[in-house]
């Protein structure tokens, strides 16, 4: 399956088959939206619409499946008909199952959280370069700049965490498919973090350089950040 517009030339490039998958079943409680996070309203459309997009103006991606509220199903079919929609479970990682199952064969498997909805399109060529180059996953992160401490359950502090060697991480987060599918059929308990998933089964994760936009959004707040990087760009 191809994407329109249709991808950049890279007939002189090994073809490498890629899939992204987008688990868009959460509700996100902390957004107050009331209604899956995925379907906020960010600019005139759906944070989802702004991260599928995303996904297809990378050039890098063969095909897209999202996991949705099982009673949109049809409607984001019907939007985006150009990919595969499925229904998603209760957590993040049922969202993530299913639509591995539903995913064509592939080398490369990304997956992305429709919240960090302004990703850069070039991350997601940097995070596919970086597994085809050998690395079984790979995650983009950014080094954390606040000053971390921890504390006691009354508040107190205990220490100052040493940041230097901390990173955020961010998504599209990108893995050997066969390793994944692998992780994923014999976990036994549910991971909010893919490359946490095969992390835990004793894959070394490799972290490349991440990029500010791809920020998660969570809050209210966040929204309205992201809102106005939007019409910034709009006006540019």
């Amino acid at each position: 399956m191809r994407f329109s517009p249709p991808l950049p030339d890279r007939s002189s490039k090994v073809l490498v088959s890629t899939v992204a998958l987008i688990p868009a079943a959460g509700r996100g409680e902390r957004l107050g939206a009331g209604l899956p996070k995925a379907f906020v309203d960010l600019a005139g459309h759906s944070m989802l619409h702004h991260a599928v997009r995303g996904v297809q103006a990378s050039g890098v991606v063969d095909a897209l499946v999202l996991s949705v509220p099982i009673d949109l199903v049809e409607q984001v079919q019907s939007q985006f008909p150009e990919v595969i929609v499925v229904a998603g479970g209760a957590e993040r990682s049922d969202s993530v199952r299913a639509a591995l199952a539903a995913a064509p064969p592939s080398d490369v498997v990304l997956v992305h959280d429709a919240a960090r909805a302004l990703t850069p399109p070039s991350l997601f060529a940097d995070v596919v370069a970086a597994v085809t180059a050998g690395a079984p996953a790979v995650v983009p992160g950014l080094p954390v700049v606040d000053t971390i401490k921890s504390v006691d359950p009354a508040g107190a502090v205990t220490g100052t965490v040493d940041r230097v060697p901390l990173r955020a991480v961010q998504t599209p987060q990108g893995f050997d498919a066969a390793m994944l599918g692998a992780a994923y059929a014999a976990a036994i308990a549910d991971f909010t973090d893919d490359a946490g998933l095969v992390e835990s089964q004793g894959t070394p994760v490799r972290v490349i350089p991440g990029d500010p936009m791809a920020f998660k959004i969570t809050t209210p707040w966040d929204l309205r950040l992201a809102t106005w990087l939007l019409h910034e760009r709009a006006s540019a």
